[in-house]
């Protein structure tokens, strides 16, 4: 593991310094600085993309990224598995089907009995709880066969938030059992998926945690129907190369992971930080807790029979990301805790730099408008500009277009999308969503981040899952600001540089854009449109 190690921080070590090369080859001094500060993000995505595409495209790569897997006996688990579901305020009727395939699943393998269904419930309004209890009953009453492994645990006030929930589950009944099976409320997994990480787990007495790859649930509304189709050929490449020098110390991204209960339970319990506050993203701390304690903790690549949903449109999408930043930016303070492993400390300050990039490409972008506007760019070809945008572009979405070419280069896996043409139009699609949503993304999280400092606070309340139109006052009255410092922006190049509007407008015209795409992307119609093309669609959505 330690040359694989080595061999990668070189990989990135070249990447960097052949981006930073040609970046102060071509682009005025005051630029090189943020361009610095996204630097080492830009090159850890194009690395981790290269050898994730190096190893999609060999043969049997997961045992080489999961050695548990060879060892892993199918049949009968020895062990007790708990399968905990979080609610809150969940609408139930899209909580329960997958619940049932699941268990159809395994009875099918005859396994389910060693497996008990709990429903974790942080529940608190009065009529969700009637109808929670309701449906739960409903579905233990349509499965006599299943009545006894089916359970509701409810918390009157939901202390430490989701990871407050389980732990809080495991010092009670989840105590008696050997693992646990981790899913949110919008999570499905199929029998054959839970099965194969059990066996892994059991093959290996010393591993604490499997995580597997998600993907995104078939989604008619067009926004997670196009960043899901993205997401998830980033994601293949992304955890695929990450996972080949990572080994056993992964990541863990809260739910459609199995955890051994002993050492959970033993080095999991998170306590409030020095503000009195508590811990939101809790589960990368729990995955670097068990690896300083030396268990092991692996990531699964492979994204068969795991899946979510993502929000149905952009506001929703924001107050995620929002949420994910600021649970992101306590690890400043958790870094400086003892007893972190050196991976384990990358592991933290790689989620914090996914979001510290957004400051630094609107300071890039805040100073290039002006450097263009004063005729710094004077005597810079237009192609060579053009290269160092697509350069630094392409490293920065490389597991993107790693999982694109890994699809077009295997006439399988492009079958399952429905031949090549079809993934292609459905990725030309997504490109153009992902270039608009940027921008929109960098505002918002640079926002926030700045006024983080000054008292800035976020929840972690109940997420609306339904889809839903975005009406335009509701989406002016979001974007408003965004729009305003698109046209603060792109209105000095119409009259000084103009020039440099298509290079402006490729960077951030989501900016001008950023009402109407919202609107666009919730629409039902344009959502009935991509169906009927079948732009984006997932595998699932082709195999009905």
């Amino acid at each position: 593991m330690l040359l694989r190690r080595l061999a990668f921080v070189l990989l990135w070590l070249g990447i960097a310094g052949a981006l930073l090369a040609l970046a102060a080859r071509v682009l005025p001094w005051p630029l090189i600085l943020p361009l610095l500060l996204v630097l080492p993000w830009v090159a850890l995505s194009a690395a981790n993309g290269v050898l994730g595409l190096a190893l999609l495209l060999s043969r049997d790569p997961l045992p080489r990224v999961l050695p548990a897997l060879r060892h892993a006996k199918p049949g009968l688990p020895r062990g007790l598995t708990g399968i905990a579901v979080c609610l809150r305020n969940e609408e139930m009727a899209r909580v329960l089907p997958p619940l049932a395939r699941l268990l159809d699943g395994l009875a099918a393998a005859g396994a389910v009995q060693r497996f008990e269904l709990w429903f974790l419930s942080d529940t608190s309004d009065p009529a969700l709880i009637a109808a929670e209890d309701a449906a739960i009953a409903a579905f233990r009453a349509a499965r006599p066969q299943d009545a006894a492994r089916i359970h509701l645990r409810r918390r009157a006030v939901n202390t430490g938030f989701k990871a407050g929930n389980i732990m809080a589950f495991l010092d009670a009944e989840g105590r008696r059992l050997d693992h646990l099976l981790t899913l949110d409320a919008d999570s499905e997994m199929s029998a054959h998926a839970v099965l194969r990480l059990v066996a892994a787990m059991e093959a290996r007495s010393n591993i604490a945690l499997i995580q597997q790859l998600i993907v995104g649930r078939p989604a008619s509304s067009p926004f997670p129907r196009l960043f899901q189709f993205g997401m998830r050929a980033g994601m293949r490449a992304w955890a695929m190369g990450q996972a080949w020098w990572q080994g056993p110390e992964g990541p863990y991204w809260g739910h459609n992971a199995l955890i051994r209960v002993a050492p959970f339970r033993t080095h999991c319990r998170l306590e409030t930080l020095p503000d009195g506050s508590t811990v939101l993203s809790h589960d990368m701390v729990e995955a670097t807790r068990l690896t300083a304690a030396a268990w092991q903790v692996w990531c699964l690549p492979d994204e068969a029979g795991s899946l979510e949903a993502n929000p149905p449109a952009l506001p929703e999408f924001i107050t995620r990301d929002l949420r994910w930043g600021a649970g992101n930016m306590q690890y400043l303070e958790l870094l400086k805790r003892p007893h972190v492993t050196l991976l384990g400390r990358w592991q933290l300050a790689q989620a914090i730099l996914l979001f510290l990039c957004a400051p630094a490409w609107a300071l890039a972008f805040a100073l290039a408008v002006p450097l263009a506007c004063a005729g710094a760019f004077e005597g810079v070809p237009g192609w060579s500009l053009a290269g160092v945008m697509l350069a630094f572009w392409a490293a920065a979405h490389a597991p993107k277009l790693a999982g694109y070419a890994e699809v077009m280069l295997r006439g399988d896996r492009a079958a399952r999308y429905g031949g090549r043409a079809r993934f292609a139009a459905g990725a030309l699609a997504e490109l153009v969503f992902a270039t608009l949503l940027a921008p929109i993304r960098v505002a918002h999280m640079t926002r926030f981040l700045l006024a983080l400092p000054f008292g800035a606070r976020i929840g972690w309340a109940a997420q609306n899952r339904a889809d839903r139109d975005v009406g335009w006052e509701d989406a002016v009255n979001l974007l408003a600001p965004h729009a305003l410092i698109g046209l603060a922006l792109f209105l000095p190049l119409a009259s000084w540089a103009p020039w440099a509007l298509p290079f402006a407008f490729v960077w951030a015209g989501g900016l001008l854009l950023a009402i109407p795409f919202c609107v666009v992307t919730a629409s039902s119609r344009f959502g009935a449109w991509l169906r009927a093309r079948g732009l984006a669609a997932t595998p699932e959505e082709i195999a009905g």
